[in-house]
Order: structure tokens, then sequence, then C-alpha cells
């Protein structure tokens, strides 16, 4: 095999659904170890905190706004989503 393809066999499958948030049960560890990109309805986001493919919809924080945890706060945007590797 060539240099060139090794490291794309190395990465794990992109996951339908995904979280930033490591106390969530959609955050995967090893995809993160990796550069993804998300593109929602066809243009790149580099703020999405969840995403779900399947359902179609991403969260990403409503401005500098946070819940009482100290955490921002998410608003749902529906539309296609894309998940890949950079």
């Amino acid at each position: 095999m060539s240099d060139a393809t090794t490291p794309t066999d190395a990465r794990p499958a992109l996951p339908d659904r995904l979280a930033i948030d490591t106390r969530s049960p959609h955050h995967v560890r090893a995809v993160f170890e990796h550069d993804i990109g998300i593109r929602f309805n066809g243009k790149d986001r580099n703020d999405v905190e969840e995403y779900c493919i399947s359902e179609g919809w991403v969260r990403v924080p409503a401005g500098k706004t946070l819940d009482r945890k100290g955490q921002p706060l998410l608003i749902k945007l529906k539309g296609k989503v894309e998940a890949f590797y950079r």
C-alpha cells in the first residue's frame, strides 16, 4: 500500500450521530483524533456541537448565552447534514 491510503484506512467511520461534549453518549473519542468537518445545507460550519445525519439536524450555540450549568445554550437547525474528514 502507498502512504497516501494508509491514514484514511486508519480513520474510524463517521457515526450517524456525534457530539463534542464528552458527557454525551454520542461522543466518540476516536473520531476526534482526526480533523472532521460538517457541511450543513451546502455550507461548511465550524460551530456545530452535535449532529445527526439521518434526522437532518445540527445543534449550534445560541450566541453567548449559557445555561445554568455554564454550558452554551444550543439551538437545533434542520437541513441537509454531511460529515467528512478533512
